[in-house]
């Protein structure tokens, strides 16, 4: 159902504009297409990307989506449906239902199946800028494979990237539109009694408190287009760096965001509930002062789509206005 809201959401507007082994972090370890706008075969156009050219069929019809959530959370406010998608706990999200009816699965999110991605004969592949090198070959060696962005702030190259590929790029530039317009009334709206205070956004996942640093996940919102304070400690953060109970004591934040999806920890099914009910956590101050919100959002949504990122925008900035 929040799937459901803020795609609407998103659609809605969309009218009025137009009338973990095999992955690594860090940022630009992406694997260029061999083809470049040097040497384009016929039947194929070029399309820059993050600095990079990218040679791909001048149709793309068929799709293949792994190891990058950020590409299906892009599809998916474009309407563009995938051949093939990669599965998380052996099943495609709820919240991409109305993409991958027909999809056929290629893989886990980290553990692509390259013959299932083979026999689907992709025209393009989407992966992510975290797999290693080696799987990035094997992926390239199937079809023209484009590694997408991680980064919080290369979001509206990624939508506009995939807007040109499957040609949306009328709907692609209207999301921007609508995400830097209402980025920019949010500010205004916070209460000037939270623009000092301390927030957070954490995930919970493989049973640990998980804080980044501040251009990743949710942070470029909460600390760019809100203009809320960095803590040191999210300064400091490395990516998906574990955060003890004591240090988030320590740290004593005045409003957290949780995100917690079961997938993400399937050894931990209690961990939200053992969270709870531990003093420590308990004492934290927000926590005392019912500050604590849990999935504003879809869990799965990753801090770098610009749907996404509008979803969590208005989300963050109600539950700071209460």
């Amino acid at each position: 159902m929040a799937k459901r809201i803020w795609l609407w959401g998103v659609v809605v507007l969309l009218g009025a504009a137009l009338v973990s082994g095999i992955y690594i972090n860090k940022k630009g370890a992406q694997t260029e297409n061999p083809a470049t706008a040097g040497n384009v075969d016929s039947g194929k156009r070029s399309i820059a990307y993050l600095g990079k050219a990218y040679a791909v069929p001048v149709k793309v019809e068929r799709i293949v989506v792994t190891g990058a959530l950020e590409a299906l959370e892009d599809l998916l406010v474009l309407g563009v449906k995938p051949v093939g998608v990669m599965t998380i706990g052996g099943s495609f999200p709820a919240m991409f239902a109305d993409i991958t009816q027909q999809a056929k699965p290629v893989g886990e999110r980290v553990q692509p199946n390259f013959e299932a991605i083979l026999q689907i004969k992709p025209d393009i592949i989407l992966s992510s800028d975290k797999f290693v090198a080696t799987t990035a070959d094997k992926l390239q060696k199937i079809a023209p494979t484009i590694p997408l962005s991680h980064f919080s702030n290369d979001g509206e190259a990624s939508l506009r990237f995939i807007g040109e590929l499957t040609g949306q790029q009328g709907k692609a530039e209207a999301v921007i539109q609508k995400y830097r317009q209402d980025a920019a009334v949010a500010k205004n709206r916070l209460p000037e009694t939270v623009k000092e205070k301390k927030v957070i956004a954490v995930r919970l996942r493989s049973g640990n408190i998980c804080i980044y640093p501040a251009d990743l996940f949710f942070n470029d919102i909460l600390y760019s287009k809100l203009d809320l304070p960095v803590p040191e400690e999210i300064k400091k953060a490395k990516p998906q760096e574990i955060l003890s109970l004591e240090k988030l004591s320590e740290m004593d934040p005045d409003y957290i965001f949780v995100q917690y999806a079961e997938s993400e920890s399937p050894a931990h099914p209690r961990v939200m509930e053992s969270l709870r009910q531990n003093p420590i956590w308990q004492n934290v101050k927000a926590v005392k002062n019912n500050h604590v919100f849990v999935n504003v959002v879809d869990p799965l949504i990753q801090g770098v789509a610009i749907g996404g990122k509008i979803a969590f925008l208005h989300a963050a900035v109600e539950r700071l206005s209460q």
